[in-house]
Formats: structure tokens, C-alpha cells, sequence
């Protein structure tokens, strides 16, 4: 009993506000309850949704902490135009050790408080952002015996007062993190912008409303049911139930019947029906997407079919070669002559849908902060349909009977030559399928 009357007294007097930019080292851990305070009794389901989902893992998930301490920090201590990076990762990524100033925080394996990364009262003391747009960790932070929330209920909660924001119902809230500037001023995370610019929002469609479902559900243990409760799962990027059918696929030929040496064009519709952005969005550096097209004869052989190529600028780089990139992850590793790694590492000649990062020497990169320019943007849209083409030379030994062409788009969190580099998880850059669809041509005698 008596340890929760100090957590209360500690709760009651803290009244500051903050603007997370001038925030840095202005609180104290003990002005923030551990996560478990809130979980233990009241909001219990909240809390294990939350504890599997990635807004748990934000510090300490295993690609994050690879790339923080073996490329940002060792990166931001080298070249002053990103030095912002050491500290300003933790803004989002481990918020609280941010405003104590813990930064950096300890690693992971010491399983210091920075573990709790984005936890419940990081949201629940968030007020607002400064400026127009929200990015950037610009939050504005309230810690203290009442928390914000998008319901105040009918019943009143023992441990704390509830305030209802307009913020905490609109995807502007999730913008303050998923949009990010790089220290050279290029959007590198924009999954807000691009809701704000499509259809969904529009129509009123929230970001929770995809993120954190609707359901008839209690809001505490000891509460009230409400109709309308939005889980705290947060599944995105990270969730394969999630990705999975993201994108609706099809695939035609463009002749039912063919003679082996004959031309057949096949034609992919790729519909994105699920997002209220991009996809791929976030840490678009990162992740990559693409569409492997395969054509299987009566016998057995497998054929590989390269996409058409359309002949926009920067279409060289939504296309799968063997080239290497990601050259300046040796400033980080002290590695001079660093040669890079394979760009893609999926099947040559494949679609990728990505949208590359340049670092100041103008090589393509996986390093967000020493992005300074943008290349082509070739993702699909919310709503969008993009179609490839595929011409297929038949083999004049093709063997006559059905032959089978399967188009797959395949997604990765993580581009799979930079995670065996990096010795990063395997499951980070393990292939999931987002959608698969087959069509067939009949070869004649």
C-alpha cells in the first residue's frame, strides 16, 4: 500500500508542459509510471495488447538496435550535419529516456527504463505538437495525475483524471512520429502526408481506425463496455496478418493458345485496396516489395520473366540488377573503401515498388538520417492500380500441354544483403507473400 501512495504523490506533482525539442533532460523517470503500473489491475487487456505489439518494441526490437548503435550513433559522432541523430532517434523510438535526457540510452540488454519504449503514458500525456505539421517527435507533453485520451466515460477513474483531446482521434496524433525529416530536410517517414493526401482522409478515415480496430470491449478492467473501444494492438508493417492481401493481384495473357517461338505479353494488375497510404510506407529505406513473375511448362521447367521495362526516369532503380549500394554504412563501421552490398538481392529483373534514399554523395542508402535527396517514387498508392507487362519469347523446345504463369509480390521489412551484413534476426528479412495469383496458356503441338 505503501508504494502506491508514493506513486501517487510523485503522479500529483508533476504539472509540466513540454515541447519535446527543448525538451531534452527538462524531466525525471520518476514523473513517468512504468507501464505495468497502468497494466497490473486496471487496463490489463490494453496493456498485453500492447505488449506484443511494435510500439512496445521500439527500443528494444533487434534491426532498431543494430541500427542505432552500430550505424547512427557511431555516424552522428563523425559528421556534425547529422549529430542531431544521437539523440534525436530516442524521441520516438524510446521517448521517455528522450525528455530525462538518457541519451543515449543504455542498450537494450541492460534493461534500463529506455525499454519501455513507446509506453502508455508517452501517448496519454501527449496534449498536442508545435508548429503546422506534426513530425518529428514535436510533441507537446503534459506529465501528470490527469491523462489525455480520445474518451473521458462515464465513470471516473480512481488512479487518475481523463481529458478527451480532438488529437487522440485523429491520425494527426500518430503523425507526430511517422513523419520524419532528415537533418538535410527530405521527408524520409511521411505515412501521415500520405493519408492526408489520398482518399481516406477525405472521408474521414482515421489512422486508428485501421490501427487501432473498433470493437465492443472494455476500456478497464473494472469499467464500462463501450461499443466502439479501439484496441491497443498498433498492428501495422510489422504484423503479417496485416501486410498480407494488402495488395489485390491479377494476371492475364494477352493469347489463351501459342506455338513454341511465339510472343506472349502478360499483363499484372496490382490494386492496393487495403492502406490508407503507400505501400510500402515508413522506413521505405528499409523495406522493399516487388513482383516475381514465373512461368512453369507441362514438364516441369521453370522460366524466370523479366518485367518491361516503361521508361520513366529513375526506373532503374524499380528494377532488380546486380549492383551494389548502401556504400556509406562504412562511415559508421570505419570501413573507407566499404564496396557496399547488393542493392536488391531478389531475382534480377524483377518489379521492386520503393522509393530510394541518396545520401549527400549521391549512392543510394539505407540510412535515413544521411538521406539528402529523394529518388523516383514508385509505390502504390491508396486506391491505386498499377499495371506491368511481361513478353515472354516462347523456347522453340517449350513442350506442348498447359503451361502454368504465377505472378507473387513479395515483402521484406528489411533488404536481405544488408541483414546478413548486419547480422541482423533472420525473421527481419525473411520474404512474406502479400498476394499470389496464376493464369494458364496452352502451348500447341
Amino acid at each position: 500500500m505503501k508504494q502506491i501512495v508514493i506513486i501517487f504523490l510523485v503522479v500529483f506533482s508533476v504539472s509540466t508542459t513540454l515541447k519535446s525539442q527543448t525538451a531534452l533532460g527538462t524531466l525525471k523517470y520518476e514523473d513517468f509510471n512504468k507501464p505495468e503500473y497502468c497494466g497490473t489491475s486496471c487496463h490489463t487487456d490494453f496493456y498485453m495488447q500492447w505488449k506484443q505489439s511494435m510500439m512496445s518494441q521500439a527500443y528494444t526490437h533487434e534491426w532498431d538496435e543494430i541500427e542505432y548503435f552500430k550505424l547512427a550513433i557511431p555516424h552522428a559522432e563523425k559528421d556534425g550535419k547529422v549529430a542531431e541523430v544521437k539523440a534525436g532517434c530516442n524521441g520516438c523510438h524510446a521517448p521517455i529516456s528522450y525528455v530525462v535526457g538518457d541519451v543515449p540510452p543504455p542498450p537494450p540488454s541492460q534493461n534500463s527504463r529506455a525499454n519501455e519504449s513507446v509506453q502508455c503514458e508517452v501517448c496519454h500525456s501527449i496534449t498536442g505538437f508545435s508548429g503546422d505539421i506534426p513530425h518529428n517527435f514535436n510533441y507537446i507533453m503534459e506529465p501528470g495525475k490527469t491523462k489525455f485520451s480520445s474518451r473521458v466515460g462515464d465513470m471516473e477513474s480512481p488512479a487518475h483524471k481523463i481529458v478527451k483531446t480532438a488529437l487522440h482521434s485523429s491520425g494527426d496524433f500518430c503523425g507526430i512520429c511517422h513523419n520524419e525529416k532528415s537533418p538535410y530536410d527530405m521527408w524520409v517517414k511521411s505515412t501521415h502526408l500520405e493519408w492526408k493526401e489520398g482518399p481516406y482522409f477525405k472521408e474521414g478515415v482515421q489512422c486508428q481506425d485501421c490501427h487501432m480496430t473498433k470493437t465492443e470491449f472494455r476500456t478497464a478492467s473494472m469499467g464500462t463496455v463501450y461499443k466502439d473501444t479501439k484496441l491497443h494492438l498498433f498492428h501495422g508493417a510489422h504484423d503479417p496478418g496485416k501486410v498480407r492481401g494488402t495488395i489485390e493481384l491479377r494476371i492475364n495473357p494477352d493469347i489463351k493458345e501459342a506455338e513454341p517461338g511465339e510472343i506472349i505479353k502478360f499483363t499484372v494488375a496490382l490494386f492496393n485496396q487495403k492502406t490508407g497510404h503507400k505501400f510500402p510506407t515508413g522506413s521505405v529505406e528499409d523495406r522493399i516489395v516487388w513482383l516475381d513473375v514465373e512461368a512453369t511448362d507441362s514438364k516441369g521447367n521453370v522460366y524466370h520473366l523479366p518485367v518491361d521495362k516503361k521508361g520513366f526516369e529513375g526506373e532503374e532503380f524499380t528494377i532488380s540488377t546486380d549492383v551494389l549500394a548502401y556504400q556509406d554504412m562504412g562511415i559508421a563501421l570505419n570501413l573507407p573503401d566499404f564496396k557496399g552490398v547488393q542493392r536488391d538481392a531478389v531475382p534480377y529483373g524483377d518489379r521492386i515498388f520503393r522509393m530510394p534514399y541518396f545520401d549527400p554523395q549521391g549512392r543510394m542508402t539505407i540510412q535515413q538520417w544521411n538521406t539528402s535527396k529523394l529518388g523516383v517514387d514508385y509505390r502504390i498508392g491508396p486506391r491505386e492500380t498499377k499495371t506491368e507487362t511481361f513478353t515472354f519469347n516462347l523456347p522453340g523446345t517449350l513442350p506442348s500441354g498447359e503451361m502454368k504463369i504465377t505472378a507473387k509480390l513479395n515483402y521484406q521489412l528489411l533488404v536481405k544483403s544488408v541483414g546478413e551484413f548486419l547480422e541482423v534476426p533472420k525473421e527481419e528479412f525473411t520474404p512474406l507473400l502479400v498476394n499470389e495469383h496464376s493464369t494458364t496458356v496452352t502451348i500447341l503441338d
